[in-house]
């Protein structure tokens, strides 16, 4: 057992710092837009804020007085409060995710922030260290791991050698780690033109330009300058070149923030994902937690051969202000490397290519299905009968287009959709433009489920449904599949009693 500890000094400063940022706003309109405002709303606000900030402050540092953590062979004890306390004990073996996020503010201290994700709910759902050294949350990770192998060794806090140990404990978990995949620049271009993250810079500039309006109003000089340039025609030009160029840097510069470091890499408990050049940040997932693997593709990732792997996993995973439930390994794989990234992750998972189609009357039970969309649609514009394009009687335009629209999109969704069910696993293929490979262990799987509508029932078709485990929980499932499918999922499914380990 470690002793009783307190949180990092920093957390003080850090606390303080979020403090500030929170009270910017107040301060400028309190004491700058209303300076010399003497009406009762401003003066007694000030006194509030005063007070408020006042009572965050002694917060902040009764805060880091009273709450400590300390770890024993088997699990996290943390502790707060002042005049009424508080124990909270978490057992190791609820810890699903581990999440590591160093912020700019973080690298300049040279500290980092870790997240111990359960699988609960709730605010303390998971273990949160906002700021930990380097080396005191390797050296948790490292008691964590050695005591779930049951190969505990006694850490000795009251000397120097914690450092030491920590970095050597640290080295060989990173060598006992395979890197399975590292951007190279080509594949940070197709990342930059895949996600089309140039375009983000236009909504920037409008909602700067809108915000700076409701300020100075300067929506007169700014239709004048705009007026005088689309007058000139080789200015128009320039500007053209100019903003293409820019939005494709500022495209470029983004994806590389984002992807420039990532790294996937595991070793045989867990998966590691590293990204972001300026903020840092570490998932670190647990196998046995993986309930299922989702390979996606867009139709632009289509088009270019790229895929998405995405794990199901039991817990969440926090970053910073985002939740992650269902863990990203790269948006932008090539689909081959993705294939046989899944097994070299996960030796127990195999994406199967050869997989089976639906039959052809599963097409015309699609294309005959009611559309309630067409029929509002149509509904609505029968009732209205508004003018195309300045033509009367032109209405009946949209609804033809859109019976059309959705025709295809059933039709691709059929020519898309596969299913395999071998010894272990289930594997679902669904989607029109975008298509989603869904991939899970009988073991992983919590519940199915077979429905049959009336005219399923006349053609001999189902629909089947699989649960696993995750933050929410994930469905999953095919329509309109051969009836002899359906029958033969619960018998494969009563197997799972063999396979499932109770804890």
């Amino acid at each position: 057992m470690t002793k009783t500890k307190r949180y990092h000094p920093l957390l003080i400063l850090f606390n303080l710092w979020k403090l500030v940022k929170n009270s910017i706003f107040f301060v400028i309109y309190l004491f700058v837009i209303k300076a010399d405002s003497e009406s009762n709303f401003v003066i007694y606000g000030r006194i509030i804020f005063f007070l408020a900030f006042g009572i965050s402050l002694i917060s902040i540092i009764l805060k880091w007085f009273t709450h400590k953590y300390e770890l024993d062979d088997r699990s996290f004890h943390l502790y707060k409060g002042f005049f009424s306390k508080s124990e909270r004990t978490i057992p190791f073996s609820k810890i699903q995710n581990v999440n590591r996020h160093t912020s700019l503010l973080h690298r300049i201290f040279k500290v980092t922030s870790t997240n111990f994700e359960t699988g609960m709910r709730g605010e303390e759902a998971a273990v949160k260290f906002e700021v930990i050294s380097q080396i005191e949350a390797d050296r948790i990770e490292a008691h964590i791991t050695s005591a779930s192998r049951h190969e505990l060794t006694t850490i000795n806090s009251n000397n120097d050698n914690i450092e030491l140990s920590s970095k050597m404990d640290t080295e060989n978990v990173n060598l006992n780690r395979t890197i399975h995949f590292k951007p190279t620049k080509s594949d940070i271009l197709k990342a930059s033109f895949t996600s089309l993250s140039f375009f983000i810079l236009f909504p920037l500039i409008g909602s700067f330009y809108f915000k700076i309006n409701q300020i100075f109003h300067v929506e007169e000089e700014v239709e004048g300058i705009f007026m005088s340039i689309m007058s000139s025609g080789w200015m128009m030009t320039i500007i053209i070149t100019v903003l293409v160029i820019v939005s494709a840097t500022f495209g470029i510069v983004r994806t590389f923030l984002k992807y420039g470091k990532y790294q996937i890499s595991s070793d045989h408990d867990r998966i590691y994902i590293t990204k972001g050049v300026i903020e840092e940040t570490t998932f670190s997932i647990s196998k046995e937690k993986v309930q299922a693997i989702e390979i996606k593709q867009s139709i632009m990732k289509r088009l270019l051969g790229l895929a998405e792997v995405k794990l199901t996993s039991a817990g969440s995973l926090s970053s910073g202000e985002d939740t992650l439930e269902i863990n990203s390994l790269y948006p932008f794989l090539p689909v081959k490397r993705a294939y046989e990234m899944v097994s070299e992750i996960l030796p127990s998972y195999e994406v199967t290519t050869k997989m089976i189609r639906l039959p052809r009357k599963s097409l015309w039970v699609r294309l005959f299905k009611p559309s309630w969309i067409w029929i509002i649609t149509t509904a609505v514009l029968f009732y209205f009968k508004p003018s195309i394009l300045e033509v009367e009687q032109a209405w009946w335009i949209l609804p033809a287009v859109l019976f059309i629209l959705i025709a295809v999109s059933r039709l691709l969704d059929f020519c898309n959709t596969r299913y395999i069910m071998n010894d272990q696993f289930i594997q679902f293929k669904t989607g029109s433009l975008t298509t989603s490979l869904f991939l899970s262990k009988r073991d992983k799987i919590i519940e199915v489920k077979v429905t049959r509508n009336i005219v399923q029932q006349m053609v001999g078709l189902a629909s089947i449904r699989t649960i696993n485990r995750a933050k929410p929980v994930h469905h999953t499932g095919v329509d309109d599949v051969p009836l002899e499918l359906a029958a033969s999922l619960y018998q494969w499914y009563m197997k799972r009693r063999n396979e499932i380990k109770v804890e």
